[in-house]
C-alpha cells in the first residue's frame, strides 16, 4: 500500500487538499484563542493612567457676558473633543480672563501696551483654562480619550452654554 494513491488520497482514506484545509482552519483557530494570551489589550490600555494638568489658551471668544460662560466652565465637568472625536470630560480648575490690549506706537519710537478702545472689543474675550483629567503616558506622548494630546492641538470645549476651541500651551503630569 503506497502511501499516496492515484486519487491524492492519503493511506486511500483522506484527500490531501481536504487535509490542508483542516489544518488551516486549525492553524487560525490556535492563532486567535491560544496565542494572543495576557489580556488581548492594546499597547495603550496598558499604560498607566495618571492625573493630567493641561492649560490652553482661548483666542477671541465672542460672548456677551463673559463672565457666564466663566461660571458655567467652573461649576461643571466640560466635554472635549479632540481631532473631531469625543474624549471624554475634563473638569476647570482654573479660568483667567486675560485683557485685550493692543500695541500702541509712541513719539519717541517704542511701543506701549493700552487697552483696547474699540467698542466691539468688549465683546471678544481672551481666556487662559487650566483643565484637569485622567492621562496615559506612552512612548510618544500623552493619550486622553484614545487621541494623542500635545502642545499646539486644538481642543473643542463643549458645555451647556458654551462651544469653543482652545489650543494647548502646557501639560503636566502629576504622576
Amino acid at each position: 500500500m503506497s502511501l499516496i494513491d492515484a486519487k491524492g488520497r492519503l493511506f486511500g482514506k483522506v484527500s490531501l487538499l481536504d487535509l490542508g484545509a483542516g489544518l488551516i482552519i486549525l492553524m487560525a483557530v490556535v492563532g486567535i484563542f491560544v496565542l494572543p494570551g495576557g489580556s488581548g489589550k492594546s499597547l495603550v490600555a496598558q499604560v498607566q493612567t495618571q492625573p493630567l494638568e493641561i492649560t490652553a489658551i482661548v483666542r477671541g471668544l465672542n460672548a456677551l457676558d463673559i463672565n457666564v460662560i466663566v461660571q458655567d466652565l467652573k461649576s461643571q465637568k466640560t466635554d472635549i473633543i479632540i481631532r473631531n472625536q469625543p474624549a471624554g470630560q475634563v473638569t476647570t480648575t482654573n479660568v483667567q480672563i486675560l485683557p485685550r490690549n493692543l500695541a500702541v506706537p509712541q513719539p519717541d519710537g517704542g511701543v506701549k501696551a493700552l487697552p483696547d478702545p474699540r467698542p466691539e472689543a468688549v465683546y471678544s474675550n481672551d481666556l487662559l483654562l487650566t483643565l484637569s483629567s485622567q492621562g496615559d503616558m506612552t512612548p510618544t506622548g500623552v493619550v486622553v480619550g484614545g487621541q494623542k494630546l500635545k502642545v499646539g492641538t486644538v481642543l473643542e470645549l463643549e458645555g451647556k452654554s458654551y462651544n469653543f476651541n482652545a489650543s494647548v500651551i502646557n501639560l503636566k503630569t502629576q504622576g
